[in-house]
């Protein structure tokens, strides 16, 4: 920058006398060269001073942006670190969702092992009921028909149709059917 202002500079004291048809180079030409030098002197120092105060504004700005991203990315980690967090819980919330699967599986084979064995008691207690009845049914039948046979009035009524069929050949042919005689 201080190169473009100097050129600039140069070109106004070579190219002023010969715009201007001056013949020559005066005092008061240098007096005011002199005073031009001292301006661009006093604008050149305050033109470097104020490009200094922008550096460091510029380099406090960026300290600031560095800060900020870093605060940025320590959030962003923080978040991570959540989700991390949120994603090992639901890994254990499925743990135990399986456990808890396994658990009832236990639970429904146990009530299925408990259905068959109180179903095969059921039906070896009817089974049994069964077979008792009818051997007790069996037994008291035959217990009671040779009750009647012996001592009932049945008895007697069948021992005086052998007698008459005795004498009687068409009694003695229907009982002989009936396996009586």
């Amino acid at each position: 920058m201080r190169g473009i202002l100097w050129a600039f500079f140069l070109l106004l004291i070579l190219a002023g006398p010969a715009l201007s048809g001056n013949p020559g180079f005066t005092e008061e030409d240098r007096a005011r060269l002199i005073r031009l030098e001292a301006t661009l002197q006093t604008f050149m120092h305050q033109m470097d001073k104020r490009f200094a105060e922008l550096r460091e504004d510029m380099n406090k700005r960026f300290e600031l942006m560095e800060k900020r991203f870093e605060m940025i990315d320590k959030r962003f980690e923080d978040i991570n670190k959540r989700f991390e967090d949120i994603n090992r819980r639901f890994e254990d919330m499925n743990k135990r969702f399986e456990d808890i699967n396994k658990r009832f599986e236990q639970m429904m084979t146990f009530l299925w092992i408990l259905t068959g064995i109180f179903v095969s008691i059921t039906a070896v207690v009817i089974g049994f009921a069964y077979w008792d009845r009818r051997t007790i049914i069996r037994k008291a039948r035959e217990d009671t028909v040779e009750y009647l046979e012996r001592e009932g009035k049945l008895g007697r009524l069948i021992e005086a149709l052998k007698e008459l069929a005795r004498e009687d050949r068409k009694l003695a042919e229907v009982l002989r059917s009936y396996g009586i005689l």
